[in-house]
């Protein structure tokens, strides 16, 4: 059975050039400090999600077709994903009725402007890093 530790054997698989020590690989940077949940934050690194955060945050609020309409996903879909945001406090919904036919209104939160700047600088960190290697 192979061993779980591999470290050894990978770093002899590609033996370094001669005369050069062996390179490190580059460590992803961190969110800038400032706050406690600096980091890659899973729950809107998923493309919908994402959508719907930078969405929200550009518009004071947007209705359920309208989401569905720009991100081209079915109503399961769009749904799952808006209350995923919903239980993390980064969007909330309010239902009504217009004309007898519901009506979903999504507005992002002070919370979910917080996580997405903090996302934000992080991928901007991501790149910059990628840039200088």
């Amino acid at each position: 059975m192979p061993s779980r530790s591999g470290a050894a054997k990978r770093s002899d698989a590609h033996p370094a050039t001669p005369g050069r020590a062996p390179s490190k690989p580059a460590a992803v940077p961190r969110a800038p400090r400032g706050s406690e949940d600096a980091g890659f934050d899973r729950l809107i690194y998923e493309r919908v999600r994402l959508g719907i955060m930078s969405a929200l945050a550009m518009n004071e609020h947007l209705a359920f077709n309208e989401l569905k309409s720009l991100f081209d996903v079915s109503d399961g879909n769009l749904s799952a994903h808006a209350r995923k945001l919903e239980e993390a406090g980064y969007v909330v919904c309010t239902k009504s009725f217009a004309a007898r036919r519901p009506r979903s209104e999504y507005r992002i939160t002070q919370v979910g402007k917080k996580a997405l700047l903090r996302y934000l600088e992080h991928i901007e960190a991501v790149i910059k890093a990628t840039r200088r290697a």
